[in-house]
C-alpha cells in the first residue's frame, strides 16, 4: 500500500521538507501530495481536508492516518537509513512532541514565507508528487 505524506503546498518550510525527503528517500518509499490537491480530496476524510488553513502534515501509511510530529517521525522511519534513529522520539508523549510542532506551525509563514502557488513537480518528481 502507498505511503503518502500530505503537506501544505503553499508553505515554504513544508516545500523544503519535501525537497529534502525526496533526496533522502533513495528507495522511493514515499509519495507526496499537497493538502490542497486532488489526492487529498480523494483519500482524506472531510475533517482532514482544511484547504484554507492546512496546519498539519498528514501521513497516510498502510491505510492509517497520522498527523503532526508522528507523521514526520514515521515517514523518516520509513525512509530508512540513519533516519530511523529519529523514531526514538516516538517514546516522548505525543502531546509534548506536538507542542513543539504546533509552535513551528504558528510561525512558519512569518519565518519561512508562503508561496503564491502550490508546488509543481519536475519531470523527475512526477511519479512521487501526486496531484
Amino acid at each position: 500500500m502507498d505511503k503518502i505524506l500530505f503537506f501544505d503546498g503553499y508553505c515554504s518550510l513544508c516545500d523544503g521538507l519535501v525537497d529534502r525527503m525526496l533526496h533522502w528517500d533513495k528507495k522511493s518509499v514515499l509519495k507526496f501530495a499537497s493538502l490542497q490537491g486532488e489526492t487529498a480530496q480523494k483519500l482524506l476524510p472531510p475533517e482532514r481536508r482544511d484547504k484554507a488553513n492546512p496546519d498539519t502534515i498528514i501521513y497516510l501509511r498502510n491505510g492509517v492516518i497520522y498527523d503532526r510530529s508522528t507523521a514526520v517521525l514515521l515517514s523518516l522511519y520509513d525512509i530508512g537509513g540513519l533516519w530511523v534513529l529519529f523514531s526514538v522520539f516516538l517514546l516522548v508523549p505525543k502531546f509534548v512532541r506536538d507542542l513543539a510542532y504546533r509552535f513551528v506551525t504558528k510561525i512558519r509563514y512569518r519565518v519561512f514565507g508562503k508561496r503564491k502557488t502550490c508546488r509543481l513537480p519536475t519531470l523527475a518528481e512526477r511519479e512521487r508528487l501526486l496531484p
